[in-house]
């Protein structure tokens, strides 16, 4: 009969969590509603979101940011959140985990462009013929006129906008 007492069988201790952990969870969820609300208006199509939650975003999207009434609202949004199911929470958090990836991939494609174009510009043709051997669609021509305005442009000290024309056709011709 001892025994029993001790015995890890279902009781009602095994949903047991501490108020700390409630207090964690509960932070997590307003640092959610927090990060949903500061995406773009596309991004935030992209998140499953029922009526009353993506009201109470808008409503926290529309409001000053330095007022203690938008603290209010974001745990206003967790409190929300925390009266989801898990599957909910989970979809919306796995979503916000995808937009997050594909901004990170598209800061790292763009970096990578505009590497190539201090490249293209500080190295001239042999950075050329190396791009051309990668990437053979590009237009050699249109290319070395953009290659030679940039160079004469930083050397006259004018706008770079060549520079800034050889990054957006780089852009529109190598998608990866």
């Amino acid at each position: 009969m001892g025994e029993d007492l001790f015995s890890d069988s279902d009781s009602e201790f095994d949903d047991y969590k501490s108020k700390t952990q409630l207090k964690k969870e509960m932070l997590a969820l307003v640092k959610l509603g927090e990060q949903v609300v500061e995406l773009g208006v596309a991004a935030l199509k992209k998140i499953p979101l029922d009526t009353e939650v993506a009201e109470a975003i808008d409503i926290a999207r529309n409001m000053n940011r330095k007022k203690p009434s938008y603290r209010r609202q974001l745990q206003f949004i967790g409190k929300l959140l925390r009266n989801r199911d898990e599957e909910d929470v989970a979809a919306i958090t796995q979503a916000l985990e995808n937009l997050q990836g594909q901004q990170y991939q598209l800061k790292a494609h763009f970096h990578k462009l505009e590497t190539l174009r201090d490249k293209l510009v500080d190295q001239g043709d042999d950075a050329l013929q190396s791009l051309l051997q990668d990437y053979p669609q590009l237009d050699r021509q249109r290319l070395r006129q953009w290659i030679r305005q940039a160079k004469k442009e930083r050397e006259q000290n004018k706008p770079p906008k060549a520079y800034r024309e050889i990054f957006q056709y780089l852009k529109q011709e190598i998608q990866e």
